[in-house]
């Protein structure tokens, strides 16, 4: 199982003060992702992930994660069983 923490501010955009305090917060919780860990700041939401590799070992699971072109960031704790189907399927509609 992951580790996430992130932090939201609706007031303000995020200082260097909360940028630490999130990574201070995914380093507590790294004995549950001792594989691998990120972080994402953008405006007034910062992400922390810590992972825990089990089905794809590789860095393409390194996160937080965007879409192509770096709009859209996750961070995301579970497994997705039928992704050899969902690859299949987007590759034939590309």
């Amino acid at each position: 199982m992951c580790g996430i923490a992130g932090i939201f501010d609706p007031r303000r955009p995020l200082t260097p003060e909360d940028h630490a305090l999130v990574e201070r917060m995914a380093s507590v919780v790294a004995h549950r992702g001792p594989d691998d860990s990120g972080t994402w700041f953008g405006g007034r939401v910062g992400f922390g992930h810590r992972r825990l590799s089990v089905i794809d070992l590789s860095p393409n699971g390194h996160q937080p994660m965007s879409n192509e072109d770096g709009t859209v960031w996750i961070t995301y704790n579970g497994e997705i069983y039928n992704f050899a189907d969902l690859r299949a399927r987007h590759r034939l509609i590309e």
